[in-house]
């Protein structure tokens, strides 16, 4: 009997949980926006609460919209949100703090203080990483010496420690299951991409017990069971990814050399780089595509905090748009050479600067200028944050000739077309712009033998538009420029010079 994969996408600003079919095809969907927290300038906090509700509540939804037979539900999948960080008790559940979300900017000083050449070696040559507050081992140590008890209880063995995906496993299978991926697993600075373990050398270096962490296993694996009283019936979870390496198996990037882009609350442009770990020297980052059945697929990664959220912020901070959708309208209402840069640096910036006291900008600023060029600006930093990945790539020897793109911002045909202009090269928007909920989907379908190979999975994918450049490379060059000499204007002086040096 045909059936159905329930994906559960953990995100930033809300949760998602979508049905899907066994040929890819979206049968329904169920969204709730959760609370955003910024006690103090560069912190980001979300309460663990208001992910679970959210979570639990779209999947009811779901369900219950879709009026499908609970019994029709092959398995779960969960996505999530990466390097975004929890600690609980074991014994009650309940966590110590609030979760410490990726964007969250609070270790920043520990980070530089303890970021020497020989360390931050070990760690890269170990991680793929940098040492960064992006990540989730300098969040754990703080809230470990933080948090009244927290350390003494961790050294007992009392505390668990879990990325999104591995606390929802938790609270959906009642504390049964302590599990993570090897994906997520290589977010946290902890975990050896090479040798595939928690690494014992890492721990001692973030002053980290190891018994709080979950065990780690393939991204399609047999994670546990739903508890009945959640969903009205036990639903077992056969696939947990983050949400970048999710996108990558929903855009079918099984290809060495294939790229995509996912255009969220940030932006993350991942390329497929086989069984090799490649290094880059250009502050890209090595991570983990997605394990299967023990093998290691590995990516570069360029990570870009503020693509969605830059839209959130117009609507919600500035309040010049009531919906995210009119920013297209706005933008078309202006010329493409405008004048006016917006350089998102809200919480820092991340690749390639890395530079995490870099603060945001509005620049060229005339009396001509309103909130349409402003608009304007917001979504092209999108698209030259874009460029920044591509050249950093480029000088990697990784040029992607073509880039898949999804991602709620990817709807908007202006922005992919300037996206395209920007970088020279055809952008393909897939037909299921929710690539990162059907990855886990094609992960559990893969798991339980519905799919036979990756191979079935890449006929399932399909394009619906592809953007093609038609701008002149002597205005490409001119805009990017301005982009160059803006990001210039809000990058922190002590960062610019190391670079330079």
């Amino acid at each position: 009997m045909s059936g159905y994969f329930l994906s559960i996408d953990q995100g930033t600003t809300s949760s998602r949980a979508m049905l899907f079919d066994e040929n890819a095809i979206r049968i329904g969907m169920a969204q709730h926006e959760f609370p955003q927290y910024f006690p103090q300038d560069g912190w980001v906090e979300h309460e663990p609460s208001d992910i679970w509700s959210s979570v639990l509540n779209s999947c009811k939804q779901v369900i219950d919209k879709s009026n499908i037979d609970i019994n029709s539900i092959h398995s779960i999948g969960i996505t999530n949100q990466r390097e975004t960080t929890l600690v609980w008790d074991k014994l009650t559940g309940e966590p110590i703090y609030k979760a410490i979300v990726w964007q969250d900017r609070r270790t920043a000083v520990y980070c530089d203080s303890i970021c020497k050449s020989e360390i931050q070696s070990m760690v890269t040559n170990k991680t793929g990483l940098l040492i960064d507050p992006y990540f989730s081992a300098t969040k754990i140590r703080w809230i470990l010496d933080n948090v009244v008890g927290a350390r003494e209880k961790a050294e007992n063995g009392d505390l668990a420690f879990g990325t999104v995906d591995c606390y929802l496993l938790w609270k959906l299978t009642e504390g049964k299951a302590h599990c993570t991926d090897a994906t997520n697993a290589s977010r946290t600075l902890l975990f050896n991409i090479h040798q595939q373990c928690w690494d014992p050398e890492l721990l001692a270096l973030f002053s980290i017990p190891k018994s709080m962490l979950p065990e780690v296993k393939d991204s399609a694996a047999d994670f546990g069971i739903s508890d009945e009283h959640w969903l009205g019936r036990k639903i077992p979870i056969c696939a947990m990814a983050g949400d970048q390496h999710s996108a990558l198996v929903g855009q079918a990037c099984f290809t060495p050399g294939m790229t995509k882009s996912t255009y969220g609350t940030g932006c993350f442009v991942m390329q497929n780089t086989g069984n090799r770990a490649l290094r880059s020297n250009n502050k890209l980052l090595t991570t983990l595509a997605y394990r299967l059945k023990g093998e290691v697929t590995y990516a570069i990664e360029g990570s870009i905090f503020m693509a969605g959220a830059t839209v959130q912020w117009l609507r919600d901070g500035l309040q010049i748009l009531s919906h995210a959708s009119e920013s297209e309208e706005m933008a078309k209402q202006v010329p493409i050479e405008h004048g006016v840069y917006m350089v998102p640096a809200f919480t820092g910036l991340g690749a390639p600067y890395w530079d995490a006291d870099a603060r945001g900008a509005i620049l060229g600023l005339t009396r001509d200028s309103g909130i349409n060029q402003i608009t304007s600006a917001a979504l092209q930093s999108v698209c030259y944050q874009t460029k920044d990945l591509q050249l950093a790539m480029e000088h990697d020897g990784l040029k992607p000739s073509v880039l898949r793109v999804d991602g709620g911002m990817s709807n908007s045909n202006w922005t992919m077309a300037f996206l395209a202009n920007v970088l020279d090269i055809n952008v393909e928007r897939s037909d299921i712009t929710e690539t990162t909920a059907l990855g886990v989907a094609f992960l559990c379908g893969l798991h339980l033998g519905i799919y036979e190979s990756l191979k079935d999975i890449s006929g399932l994918w399909k394009c619906n538009k592809i953007f093609k450049p038609d701008m002149d490379q002597a205005l490409r060059t001119k805009l990017y420029q301005g982009w160059k000499d803006a990001v210039g204007r809000v990058r922190s002086e002590e960062i610019t010079n190391k670079s330079h040096n």
